[in-house]
């Protein structure tokens, strides 16, 4: 073509306007070509896909096009996401989904244990509360007891009402895709070490209607009656154990070492003249634990400030056995230390099954320490990682208890717990049996939303948190009496106890999330699973061995477990060794 007949696509199907020599369009100089049938489909179908894009490329671009495409999305992700989970924690009916009466949503919108929980009500709100439910629940005999007055008053650095951690509550849970499984810790607000120590009670609590406990006393006891019981127990009878029940002003009640002068000498477990001495100490804190039958490995303490470093002991107790091979393992000092543990030895350890031995600390500390305020005690597997007097603040002064321990997890029915007991062979299951069908002749029923502001009939036994009054010393005594008289899982008989005190006084059991006590402890694996994590054969599966958030050899982990999958022929039946199972109700909403 010359240059005259150059030419500009106008219209549409192509049409072609030629230009004249003064660069006008002639009129008559246009040719338009037919459009064929298959020119004007695919023309049309080109117009409708490339309409839209060619208006936003044309006016705002390609890339605010591809930024708004994005921004879009992430507005529509945000909107589902914010609709799935406030459907979640608005639905009437989530305790049923998820097979928990007690769910984490429900807690915070509800009842008073959780309120406390969460730190979103004042301590005298709290008390309160508890008392008003208590009273509505009262039988007769409670009648005739009146409340006791409010404990004694609190010198604090800040008032009451204006506490650091009013305000404090626990974020939403995540969305269900984004949950990890298992349980893991959850945030707890802690006082600065100084405030914590300054809100220490001034003077003990009041101990609600009995002010005077003493101890039986039997050289030589004699069991009068087929199933329970130990030498070291003292056999209470079927009568003496009901009148235990019975709270009066003044009590005399079974609760170990009834044999031997004094609680430590001649007693059935027993220590050297040294350390009795410095057991009979006077001390406001202390904190305990125990490893028998090498159980365990020795947990140092993390984090712990340089006044609880100065004022608060902390003793471990372990039997010959574990004194051996702490020896030989060049773990033991001179001075019987083991970092912050002082190593107590007990001679003329009671019982063959080293659990049970270990009841005798964990639940009558009271009566190897006489002279002592407040107590924590830790399973010999834990790992103590928050101040003391952080702890005791949160879970003890902070809501006027004097008795604390976190439920379980998982499993809030003593039903379901005893099922679990026996599919993971932790005790005899026959045994277990008669315990639980003992307690239903009694009047033990399935936990339900009747029971609340109790949330848990199952107490994740580990830590306990207390301080030492009558009260909490008798509920010790009459604890570790069920525990002597039927199996050594203390889990099973905890409820039952704590019922049948509540139904006599104005008194309870501050018993927080399990995810709070994973917060200042780490669980670390029993002594006989680590040596087998360790041996050549087990090099393969050592990395997935872990639970979330427990301790291996100094270091975090949060792999799952997969030493449960062993082969029926392999299970264990003794006390010792056992495997861990799920079994029961799962709440998701678990930390």
């Amino acid at each position: 073509m010359t240059g005259g007949s150059l030419g500009v696509r106008s219209g549409s199907y192509g049409s072609l306007q030629l230009l004249n020599n003064s660069g006008v369009v002639g009129k008559s100089a246009i040719f338009v070509r037919k459009p064929s049938s298959k020119m004007l489909l695919g023309g049309s179908r080109e117009r409708e896909k490339q309409f839209l894009p060619f208006v936003f490329c044309k006016f705002i671009g390609r890339r605010r096009v591809a930024m708004l495409l994005l921004v879009a999305l992430a507005l529509l992700v945000f909107t589902l996401g914010s609709f799935v989970t406030s459907k979640e924690n608005n639905s009437p009916n989530i305790a049923q989904r998820i097979g928990s009466l007690v769910p984490y949503g429900n807690q915070l919108a509800g009842d008073s244990v959780a309120l406390i929980i969460s730190g979103a009500k004042t301590t005298h709100k709290n008390r309160d509360s508890f008392t008003k439910n208590n009273v509505t629940r009262s039988d007769g005999n409670r009648n005739q007891h009146p409340p006791p007055p409010p404990p004694a008053l609190i010198n604090k650095v800040f008032s009451p009402s204006h506490h650091p951690c009013e305000h404090f509550a626990f974020p939403p849970p995540p969305p269900p895709g984004l949950r990890r499984p298992g349980p893991r810790p959850c945030p707890v607000c802690y006082l600065p070490v100084e405030q914590a120590i300054a809100s220490m009670p001034s003077s003990p609590s009041q101990s609600p209607v009995l002010q005077n406990l003493t101890y039986v006393r039997d050289e030589n006891p004699v069991k009068t009656e087929l199933h329970g019981g130990s030498d070291f127990g003292g056999y209470p009878s079927l009568k003496e154990r009901n009148d235990s029940f019975e709270i009066k002003e003044s009590m005399k009640v079974h609760c170990g070492f009834v044999e031997g002068t004094r609680p430590g000498s001649q007693s059935g477990f027993d220590f050297d003249e040294a350390d009795l001495a410095e057991l009979e100490q006077f001390h406001e804190v202390i904190v305990a634990s125990a490893i028998f039958g090498n159980y365990d490995v020795i947990q140092r303490p993390r984090n712990i400030s340089k006044a609880a470093r100065k004022n608060i002991p902390f003793y471990m107790f372990v039997d010959e056995e574990t004194e051996a091979y702490m020896k030989n393992s060049s773990i033991l000092n001179s001075n019987k230390r083991v970092g912050l543990w002082r190593i107590v030895v007990v001679r003329n350890i009671p019982y063959s099954d080293a659990r049970r031995n270990g009841k005798v600390p964990k639940l009558l500390l009271h009566r190897i320490f006489p002279n002592v305020r407040y107590s924590i005690w830790l399973d010999g597997k834990l790992q103590l990682v928050v101040d003391p007097y952080q702890i005791l603040e949160r879970f003890l002064w902070r809501q006027n208890a004097t008795f604390a321990i976190s439920r379980h997890y998982r499993r809030f029915d003593v039903f379901v717990e005893a099922e679990a007991n026996k599919a993971a062979a932790k005790y005899n299951n026959a045994s277990i049996d008669y315990q639980i069908e003992f307690y239903k002749n009694e009047g033990l029923t399935p936990y339900s939303e009747a029971k609340l502001p109790i949330t848990s009939d199952v107490p994740e036994g580990c830590v306990i948190i207390r301080e030492h009054i009558p009260i909490t010393n008798l509920f010790g005594c009459l604890w570790f009496n069920e525990v002597d008289r039927f199996t050594s899982r203390d889990q099973l008989s905890f409820s039952t106890v704590r019922d049948k005190v509540m139904a006599k006084i104005n008194w309870s059991v501050n018993m927080f999330l399990d995810c709070e006590r994973r917060n200042f402890v780490i669980q670390a694996y029993h002594r006989d699973i680590l040596e087998q994590m360790a041996s050549p054969g087990a090099a393969k599966t050592q990395h997935s061995l872990a639970l979330p958030g427990t301790s291996f050899a100094g270091k975090n982990t949060r792999k799952k477990s997969s030493f449960s999958k062993r082969g029926k022929g392999n299970k264990r039946s003794s006390s010792r060794h056992h495997r861990k199972v799920t079994v029961g109700n799962k709440d998701p909403s678990s930390f």
